[in-house]
């Protein structure tokens, strides 16, 4: 069996409560904190600025023109702003979903959701495609609790974490939108379970395990390359940015179950440098 390189991480941000999503997008570190109601930018020094200002804002990506594009958490809603963070589109997505959480954006402008959907005392998972008029069309079913979204370098395979299946899972998408089959990509055992993820050039898959308190690199197959372990806290979002790409940006958020729900938690971003540079949002 291949090693596993430990890598250690340094502080970046502080003084957030629930940091998500954390995107590299215009020399900036972009994430969401749903629970202060705010879209954050981060410099390369730390330096914060509030970008947008939206209740329960989780994951964010931009249409080719630009618009930004954000989810929610504990709402199934979608959203568009623009350059100087205004709202200037919502869509209820509540007639399909409970919830939504994750999101991505690809080159092209086509936007994943995570959908949670209630059904009586259990809560599923699908995975919408978003129109450029707010609809969503289902296009992946039968998923356990579906979180972080990425795509492999190809721009074809959809990666996604299956927080509650304790895997990630591959899809096919075809130039519509549509999704194939799921295919396991990794198999991490069923202690951890996967939450926000970021993919590297050459296909490697960075994903926090919220709860064992620890990043990992997998490659397909579910071999595990690399390993950075947080002190305390959850584990919960990775992303590659920099003037190189090579920075790994951490989202660690210091909350329970109990304590999400009722809006309880302290939330920083931490940062390492890895050798393999990202591919872009996320």
């Amino acid at each position: 069996m291949t090693s596993v390189e430990a890598i250690a991480a340094v502080p970046f941000v502080d003084g957030i409560v629930y940091g998500e999503g954390p995107r590299w997008h215009g020399e900036r570190l972009w994430f969401t904190d749903g629970l202060a109601g705010r879209v954050y930018s981060a410099g390369e020094t730390g330096d914060l600025t509030v970008e947008v200002e939206l209740a329960r804002a989780s994951g964010l990506g931009w249409l080719p023109d630009g618009t930004l594009v954000l989810s929610t958490l504990f709402a199934a809603e979608v959203h568009h702003a623009d350059a100087g963070g205004n709202v200037t589109a919502s869509y209820d997505v509540s007639d399909i979903a409970w919830s939504t959480n994750d999101l991505l954006v690809a080159p092209d402008g086509r936007t994943y959701v995570d959908l949670y959907i209630a059904d009586g005392g259990n809560v599923t998972g699908a995975i919408g495609l978003v129109g450029s008029d707010g609809t969503v069309r289902v296009v992946a079913t039968g998923l356990s609790m579906p979180n972080g979204l990425g795509f492999l370098p190809d721009e074809s395979t959809l990666v996604v974490s299956e927080t509650h299946g304790s895997r990630l899972l591959a899809f096919t998408a075809a130039a519509d939108g549509d999704l194939s089959a799921a295919s396991v990509f990794a198999d991490l055992g069923p202690d951890r379970h996967p939450d926000g993820l970021c993919v590297d050039t050459v296909g490697g898959v960075w994903v926090g395990c919220y709860d064992t308190g620890e990043f990992l690199r997998v490659i397909a197959g579910g071999e595990i390359t690399h390993r950075i372990e947080i002190d305390r806290g959850w584990a919960v979002a990775p992303a590659l940015g920099g003037p190189d790409g090579r920075t790994l940006y951490l989202v660690v958020d210091d909350t329970t179950h109990e304590g999400l729900l009722a809006g309880k938690s302290t939330g920083r971003i931490l940062q390492a440098r890895v050798d393999v540079p990202g591919v872009g949002s996320p």
